[in-house]
C-alpha cells in the first residue's frame, strides 16, 4: 500500500479553505477519508496537463474540491501538494 503525505503547503491551502469558505471542524477527516483511495490506488486521479503536468487530481470531499498529488512510483508514495476550490479560475485543470 502506498504512503499518503499531505505537504505543508497543502495544509496550508487546506487551512485557507476552512477559514474563507467556513469549513466544518470535521474537514480534515473528511479530507483524510476521500484520501484512503490513494493507498490502494495511488493512480485513481486523472493525469493534469499544461503547468500541472505530471500531477493528478482527486475531487472530494465536496464535489467542488481539488486535491493535486503527485505519485512517487519508487517510493511508492502519494504527495498531495495542493487543494484548490474547483469553482476557482486559478483551480488545476485536466484540459489540455
Amino acid at each position: 500500500m502506498a504512503r499518503v503525505i499531505v505537504t505543508p503547503r497543502a495544509l496550508e491551502d487546506l487551512d485557507r479553505l476552512v477559514e474563507f469558505l467556513g469549513l466544518p471542524a470535521s474537514t480534515r477527516s473528511r479530507v483524510q477519508r476521500s484520501l484512503r483511495v490513494l493507498e490502494r490506488f495511488p493512480l485513481a486521479g486523472q493525469a493534469l496537463h499544461g503547468q500541472w503536468e505530471g500531477k493528478r487530481f482527486l475531487i472530494g470531499p465536496w464535489p467542488w474540491m481539488i486535491m493535486v498529488y503527485v505519485y512517487d512510483r519508487g517510493d511508492d508514495a502519494v504527495a498531495i501538494i495542493a487543494f484548490h476550490d474547483g469553482r476557482s479560475s486559478t483551480a488545476a485543470s485536466h484540459e489540455r
